[in-house]
């Protein structure tokens, strides 16, 4: 089994993914409030690229769903939620259907499609992540959703820690880019300590979302693995 990685959203290619698993990360912080808003009962959850559409879907299933999301890590006007892990709590969650956009991480999952199986994966979840891409036991690719178009070092240290975990498991032939990413998780298992220097770490820090950075930076609290299926997240 091979393992790569692809550094941002921008830089996904069909020929990277095709007939392989993607894990998406977003750590911070759209695939923590994927996991998170699946784990508090959350029946699926439809990432979408843009505003319009998620409130054209809205309006064709009703009252069963809630808008969530961000635009440069603010919520969305006219949207129920943002995009903090923290405010999808079961009393919000559990049984509504999510439709969700984000500047990053929705752009990475809907440019994936064309991989056999999509997971979704952030610290919070990455032992049981890596174990169901272990179970599928195809070729994997960890794609980082980046921040804006550039590399981002928080989704780049949480797959040097999914990696971690697999190899665990099981020997696979690792990329330079993916034996890179595991380096720096080995020498920097405290992740707040490292991605504290990160752009979007600190754009986060200055918009007042501390707990949420704290939250997004604990390793396997969630032991369910979200999986892009027909058009949602299940």
């Amino acid at each position: 089994m091979n393992i790569d990685i692809i550094i941002t959203a921008d830089d996904i290619k069909e020929e990277k993914i095709k007939g392989k698993t993607v894990i998406v990360i977003d750590m911070l912080r759209a695939t923590s409030v994927i996991t998170t808003a699946l784990n508090s009962g959350c029946k699926k959850v439809i990432p979408v690229l843009t505003v319009e559409k998620a409130k054209d879907i809205a309006k064709t299933i009703g009252e069963n769903c809630i808008l969530g999301g961000e635009r440069n890590a603010i919520k969305i006007d006219g949207f129920d939620f943002s995009n903090s892990p923290l405010e999808y709590k079961k009393e919000i969650a559990k049984d509504k259907i999510l439709i969700m956009t984000t500047t990053n991480g929705t752009k990475a999952i809907n440019g994936c499609l064309k991989a056999d199986n999509i997971l979704i994966g952030a610290l919070l979840n990455a032992k049981s992540v890596a174990l169901k891409a272990l179970d599928i036991n195809k070729d994997i690719v960890l794609v980082n959703s980046g921040t804006a178009g550039q590399f981002s070092m928080d989704d780049y240290i949480c797959a040097g820690y999914i990696i971690s975990c697999i190899l665990n498991l099981r020997e696979c032939e690792l990329t330079d880019i993916a034996k890179t990413s595991k380096y720096i998780y080995d020498t920097h298992k405290d992740i707040i300590s490292f991605i504290r220097k990160a752009s979007h770490f600190k754009r986060l820090k200055e918009l007042g979302l501390e707990e949420d950075l704290k939250y997004c930076c604990q390793k396997d609290i969630i032991d369910i693995v979200p999986e892009y299926k027909e058009g949602a997240i299940v």
